[in-house]
């Protein structure tokens, strides 16, 4: 493992790559406050994230990653198009796997910038893949976006949408729901039994929680509401595995998922998306006949991702973590903005991997 002042050494090399590509080097503070972060990830943050307590600012967290206080920033004071890159420790807790690191270092490049999304795509993969190439590590590519526009497309209702997209990034919770939403999963019997209750909470004893009786009976209706919907059809959940089984080199993927847009049209958006971006990858020189895309890829990284993902791995060393990740996160600009939102893309590279691997220049 690179002990830390070559870390640091390595880090600042590559923060003055992406100086050198027009980022301004940006500083956050290493508490965040965990309000926001809870509000964007759930609870399930907590599983991931050092939590610590303040007697004035209340709950914080050790920094699980830059680009929500990045984000932040740009859209309390930036000026439009921008791009910043930082580097310093990120926090993660480590539950399964003690050899991994629970702080290590990042450096990440950013850009916000409203026009042409698919050619800052390309320019932030074209960006990492050049750095990275010495290094024979394999890049991956996905999009969120595909997935996300299925789920638009289903023929369903909006509270069954809405909790696929909120799941999509938890794949074993979002198949339970597709299981459960199409009628292949029989709903449990304490559910039916509650369903079927004509006041569900005439015995329900004294009230423990922080629930009251108006929210669970307004939860209660919810899970009569579902009960009543019709399921979703099988050729929808066919239509919705087979995107989630494209894994191909790009070309192939893009000719496959044009295919599935025929009979699933709320997919061609998407589609023509990654046909941009593939064209503007081309035009920077990268071999797309040799990129793998995966529809499924980026689904158990940090959430905010909502279109293209990325990732390099050492396929020798399966047990490390990805060398670097990025991807595009126009949501997370809009949840953050207060009413503003900007198109923004971006990654992070582990500096401590690089020297490892013994990529460093």
């Amino acid at each position: 493992m690179a002990d830390r002042a070559a870390t640091l050494a390595e880090a600042l090399r590559l923060r003055a790559i992406f100086e050198a590509a027009g980022a301004l080097p940006v500083e956050t503070a290493i508490l965040q406050p965990a309000e926001v972060l809870l509000d964007l990830y759930g609870e399930d943050i907590r599983a991931r994230a050092y939590v610590t307590s303040d007697a004035l600012r209340g709950e914080q967290m050790l920094r699980p990653d830059f680009t929500v206080p990045v984000v932040q920033m740009h859209m309390a004071h930036g000026a439009d198009p921008a791009r910043y890159t930082y580097s310093g420790e990120v926090f993660r807790r480590q539950e399964e796997d003690a050899r991994r690191p629970n702080e290590y270092t990042q450096v990440g490049f950013e850009i916000f910038e409203r026009e042409a999304p698919e050619a800052a795509d390309a320019e932030v993969f074209a960006l990492f893949f050049n750095i990275l190439k010495p290094m024979g590590l394999r890049a991956a590519t996905g999009d969120i976006g595909l997935l996300i526009a299925a789920v638009e497309g289903l023929g369903t209702t909006d509270r069954r949408k809405a909790a696929l997209r909120r799941h999509i990034w938890r794949p074993r919770r979002f198949r339970a729901l597709i299981e459960r939403f199409s009628g292949r999963a029989p709903v449990p019997e304490t559910r039916a039994a509650l369903l079927a209750a004509r006041d569900p909470m005439a015995d329900a004893g004294p009230l423990i929680g922080l629930r009251g009786p108006d929210e669970i009976s307004s939860r209660i209706n919810a899970l009569r509401e579902d009960a009543q919907t019709p399921p979703i059809s099988g050729d929808e959940v066919a239509l919705l595995d087979a995107i989630l089984a494209v894994r191909e080199t790009c070309p192939n993927a893009l000719e496959r998922l044009r295919d599935i847009a025929v009979d699933m049209p709320a997919i061609q958006g998407a589609v023509g998306r990654l046909e941009r971006r593939l064209e503007a990858l081309l035009a920077r020189g990268i071999d797309i006949a040799s990129l793998d895309f995966e529809a499924s890829y980026g689904r158990t990284q940090m959430e905010y991702y909502d279109g293209f993902v990325f990732g390099f791995h050492a396929e020798k060393r399966p047990d490390l973590p990805p060398v670097a990740t990025g991807g595009r996160y126009d949501a997370l600009t809009r949840q953050l903005g207060q009413g503003r939102e900007i198109p923004a893309v971006g990654g992070v590279i582990r500096p401590g991997l690089v020297l490892d691997l013994g990529g460093a220049a």
